[in-house]
């Protein structure tokens, strides 16, 4: 006979999982779109516009999931923004101070930060081959991004930015619950909008002039926008922080399916080594997957607390 499912069943796990590795996906499928489209839009005008149009599409359709939320999940929905939306505008920033495979290699810190973060924090304790999980997914992110390396402002501001990032998922983790998860990415969805709106105002904001762009900034909106973001808010109560920024990593390893794929780019040694290491950390973390995510069950605040509180 079988146990009953829990908050954290096994089925419940592969679900989380496999919506965090569609959410990689669908940001990796956007880098050769983005590419293209922020030649005609400044970044900053980009991120206002797909964040704008994607809060609208979710507070239109879950807008009495926001209603519904107790005071404490949106005053932590707005923090979980406000981090997500700056990290996007240092990320931004610095990408105009260095190259993008060195870019992609620093924000991937996030992996190694979650972990610290999560020790300082919340004083969690992982078993010793997540932490060998998070040293081949570092390395297979070196190996599919570096082609040389030096400390500069852009890689200073990327790394503030892989920070804001490691303490999302480490937020995320510790306050997100099934049942809040589509009202929270909601107000996510609009703070990372009016942070982006901040760094855009200045400079005016520019919309996309074809019907190319506007399609391709309305796949980035929807799909990985509204749905990206609700994806890791739900399954990031079910997924143990750690083990969500291994498998986020294999982001570069979509994009760089997705470029040889659609963007003319040919396969090298270098993608498959280092998507293979990037595999191997996500497989690791899987195999030590339901000991490490029953830290949530045992550190998340209860259901009732939450609602309770002011």
């Amino acid at each position: 006979m079988s146990a009953p499912a829990g908050p954290h069943s096994d089925r419940t796990r592969i679900v989380a999982t496999l919506l965090l590795l569609a959410m990689t996906a669908t940001w990796g499928s956007t880098f050769f779109l983005i590419k293209d489209l922020v030649a005609h839009v400044p970044s900053a005008d980009f991120l206002v516009v797909r964040f704008a149009i994607a809060a609208l599409a979710m507070n239109l359709v879950f807008h009495r999931h926001v209603m519904s939320l107790p005071r404490n999940a949106v005053r932590t929905s707005l923090l979980l923004g406000a981090l997500y939306g700056t990290a996007q505008i240092l990320q931004t920033v610095g990408l105009e101070h260095t190259s993008a495979s060195v870019s992609g290699f620093v924000t991937g810190a996030y992996v190694v930060l979650t972990p610290i973060l999560g020790a300082l924090l919340l004083r969690e304790r992982l078993p010793g081959v997540m932490w060998v999980a998070v040293a081949l997914a570092t390395v297979g992110l070196g190996v599919l991004s570096l082609r040389g390396f030096a400390v500069g402002l852009g890689e200073s501001l990327t790394l503030a930015a892989a920070l804001l990032y490691a303490l999302h998922i480490v937020g995320l983790g510790r306050w997100s619950t099934p049942a809040e998860a589509t009202g929270m990415a909601c107000i996510q969805a609009a703070v990372i909008s009016l942070v982006a709106l901040v760094a855009a105002l200045p400079g005016g904001i520019t919309l996309p002039a074809t019907g190319g762009q506007w399609t391709s900034l309305l796949y980035m909106a929807l799909v990985a926008g509204a749905f990206a973001l609700w994806a890791q808010t739900w399954a990031q109560a079910h997924v143990h922080p750690t083990r969500a920024a291994i498998i986020m990593t294999t982001e570069p390893v979509f994009a760089a399916f997705f470029a040889v794929l659609f963007g003319g780019e040919s396969l090298t040694g270098r993608m498959l080594l280092g998507g293979g290491l990037v595999l191997a950390a996500m497989y690791l973390s899987e195999l030590r997957g339901r000991a490490v995510d029953d830290v949530i069950d045992d550190e998340r605040p209860s259901e009732a607390l939450h609602h309770d509180a002011p």
